[in-house]
């Protein structure tokens, strides 16, 4: 997806042109109400056999699910992380759009989707959850991903890609689920060989929590990063944890190693938690509802702790190593400088991607 109507994007770039070349202004505006729930209870009975508190990672902000938008005529998305979109305090995630499940009829001709439009600088990963959808770029990647699988491609030096309904998804109609996160590269990689990685469901690791124990709290997805001695899926360019992950029990309080160092992002995709943060998750109670998300603090944690308020939850943790370099993002271009995004716009009207 791009930030701007992409069906039109070679239009909107050759009537910008000028103007990019002048100034250093981003074209998009991303402004969205926040809100933060602080609930004080009683101390959890964290039931843990050491006597030692653990400190688990506490809430920074907590957004409320903003407003829906079309991309295309085949995605119906919110702007999850709103005005958090392409800043450091995400590092190395970028922007990161949600589809929720919708009833689409059968079509004939052309599938809804987003036409072709040009990247640089980064990676775009998509998730299916529900329906199929498909891509197809000009360094000869393609492929349709269905519930469970993803798409991870490399835009780096640059890539002209599109995305739409499968073909049989646009004949048969049905619902579709999905997501799609910018990921960021480091300077280093930011004009790497474009690459696409299709990853099947069957290629994920699975990881339940708690560790060695019978009763099953949580099954984590490893679609990159680490966990428990175990790596996900995907290969990136810097350390990157993507998590998908079922908690099918009401009630349950689980604990969930993630690395102290990472910057850490909770999406709740269906049901609700309660984050519980401080010592022994003593303290500060944030609740979250489906499609909102919280931006964790870097303070030092090796864990969340989380209540499941409702049976089936689903989440999406992510995050990875911060970059710590410069973001300048413009339309479907994040780079370093604007003088980089400028010259972008110049290879992608010169035909170089």
């Amino acid at each position: 997806f791009a930030m701007t109507d992409v069906d039109k994007i070679k239009g909107f770039l050759s009537s910008l042109f000028l103007l990019l070349l002048s100034t250093n202004t981003p074209v998009f505006s991303l402004s969205n109400p926040i809100r933060e729930r602080q609930l004080q209870k009683e101390p959890v009975d964290s039931c843990r056999s050491s006597n030692m508190p653990t400190k688990f990672r506490s809430v920074n902000r907590v957004l409320v699910k903003p407003y829906s938008h079309w991309v295309g005529d085949g995605f119906n998305v919110y702007a999850v992380f709103a005005d958090l979109a392409c800043k450091e305090a995400l590092s190395p995630l970028l922007m990161f759009d949600y589809a929720a499940p919708k009833k689409f009829g059968s079509k004939v001709g052309r599938p809804r989707g987003v036409g072709q439009h040009p990247h640089r600088g980064f990676e775009t990963v998509t998730i299916a959850f529900q329906g199929e959808v498909e891509h197809h770029d000009n360094k000869a990647g393609s492929g349709v991903i269905g519930p469970g699988d993803v798409q991870w491609m490399t835009a780096g030096s640059g890539i002209v890609h599109e995305e739409y309904h499968s073909k049989d998804f646009s004949r048969n109609g049905g619902t579709l689920e999905m997501c799609q996160l910018w990921v960021n590269l480091p300077k280093k990689h930011k004009m790497t060989k474009p690459r696409y990685q299709p990853i099947l469901k069957e290629q994920i690791p699975s990881i339940n929590l708690p560790f060695g124990e019978e009763e099953l709290l949580a099954t984590v997805r490893l679609i990159a990063g680490e966990m428990a001695n175990t790596s996900g899926a995907a290969k990136t360019f810097s350390p990157v944890q993507m998590w998908d992950v079922l908690l099918p029990h009401a009630g349950a309080e689980v604990d969930i190693p993630y690395p102290a160092e990472h910057n850490c992002v909770v999406f709740v995709r269906r049901g609700g938690v309660e984050i519980l943060s401080g010592e022994d998750g003593v303290g500060k109670i944030s609740l979250l509802g489906p499609q909102d998300v919280a931006l964790m603090h870097l303070d030092g944690s090796h864990n969340l702790r989380v209540r499941v308020e409702q049976p089936d939850t689903s989440l999406l943790i992510m995050g990875g190593e911060p970059i710590n370099e410069p973001i300048a993002a413009q339309g479907p271009f994040v780079m370093n400088t604007f003088d980089e995004i400028r010259q972008a716009n110049l290879d992608y009207m010169a035909g170089k991607f």
